[in-house]
């Protein structure tokens, strides 16, 4: 298997990944008590300093990604700390569990979701840092593009148990345009 440039097209499966999220309607208070940095601004990306991004999903909904390097072990510390007589008015979703997590690179990337989504995610459309939670593939899922050095990159989340079959639909559709499958490093290599 040839791997593809990503600046032009590319994907990249990031699932060994953490991800966490919370839900309820005191989420953004709790996530922000945490040291997390965003505004309560619905379908946003909020880039944090260590690499997490922090998805705005809705008002009581966020979801954070961890940085290409791992989270040394907040996202647990997170959940495991996690008390309901707190009364903080939101609980943890473990996302590791329920959502594939995958990167979808260059400048490409808009002509290859134009095949499977309806949604119009060509590059003057979509702004960075925004979240479009749609359709891909006929799959429920959530589009966040969040650039890197310059190179578009749109990170897909979707249902784990479909994750075979989204791989394969997202795989078709790149070899159009010329991608093909990329590792890590090729995705830190955008800086």
């Amino acid at each position: 298997m040839s791997l593809s440039d990503p600046h032009e097209l590319a994907l990249v499966d990031l699932s060994p990944l953490p991800r966490i999220g919370f839900k309820g309607r005191g989420t953004c208070d709790a996530m922000q008590a945490r040291g997390l940095l965003f505004d309560p601004e619905p379908n946003r990306v909020f880039p944090q300093d260590n690499g997490d991004l922090c998805l705005v999903l809705g008002l009581s909904e966020v979801l954070i990604l961890s940085g290409l390097h791992g989270d040394d072990g907040r996202f647990a510390a997170w959940e495991d700390a996690f008390r309901l007589e707190d009364e903080e008015r939101t609980y943890p979703l473990p996302r590791r569990d329920s959502h594939a997590w995958l990167a979808v690179t260059g400048r490409r990337a808009p002509d290859l979701f134009a095949k499977l989504c309806a949604v119009d995610l060509r590059l003057a459309k979509f702004p960075n840092h925004r979240i479009a939670q749609t359709s891909v593939a006929r799959l429920n899922a959530i589009v966040a593009r969040c650039d890197r050095g310059g190179t578009p990159v749109f990170h897909l989340l979707a249902d784990t148990a479909s994750s075979l079959y989204l791989s394969a639909c997202l795989l078709d559709a790149a070899r159009e345009f010329g991608g093909e499958v990329a590792g890590f490093d090729s995705l830190e290599a955008l800086q």
